[in-house]
């Protein structure tokens, strides 16, 4: 096999990856909406690790967010805008949530995120580190990511809809909240059972 046959062979082989994760991420992401209110689920609480480390740092919710192309963070600005009442966010935003938003695999970014308090340690840390590592686990099926961390400004499409979106299930989150993106590697991802 000639090498750019090859190279071509990977990318399909990476591509498969990151869509059977997306859309796996997707209908995980729509039961927790569906059928616990929201709650988080194993399949979104992978355990993270720092390079070289043999123990988790813990597990961390992370959040899925639709690529800039399909955002509906403005959506989500106006349910949070329309009411104080907590629990009429949440009744706006599980009903939202549960119905078609997360039908589409293709249409989301595969930068994970995850918020941390204002001046959280574990998220210094994580920040320093550079890289880490999400393995999660639910139903049957595993994906270990490597991911390149990032720090995520205001101005970034990611870091609005991860605030909004927590903003919905969170009314007493911070404005300085911390959020990281999480972009994997998918050369060095993998999946058990694998989609290929």
């Amino acid at each position: 096999m000639s090498g750019g046959a090859e190279i071509v062979r990977m990318a399909s082989l990476d591509t498969a990856l990151r869509d059977s994760f997306l859309r796996w991420q997707c209908r995980i992401r729509q039961m927790m909406m569906r059928e616990n209110q929201g709650r988080p689920n194993e399949g979104v609480l992978p355990d993270l690790f720092l390079p070289g480390a043999e123990t988790s740092m813990g597990a961390i919710i992370t959040v899925l967010s639709k690529a800039p192309g399909f955002s509906k963070t403005m959506e989500m600005q106006h349910m949070v805008r329309k009411t104080k009442d907590p629990a009429q966010r949440r009744e706006s935003a599980l009903k939202f949530f549960s119905e078609t938003y997360y039908q589409k695999g293709r249409e989301f970014s595969d930068m994970l995120t995850a918020t941390f308090a204002p001046g959280s340690q574990g998220a210094e840390a994580i920040r320093d580190a550079g890289f880490c590592r999400l393995e999660f686990s639910a139903f049957n099926q595993t994906y270990s990511l490597h991911c390149k961390v990032w720090t995520l400004g205001e101005n970034n499409p990611l870091w609005q809809s991860t605030y909004w979106h927590n903003m919905l299930f969170n009314p007493n989150l911070p404005a300085d909240t911390t959020i990281l993106g999480f972009e994997p590697d998918w050369s060095q991802c993998t999946a058990d059972p694998s989609p290929v």
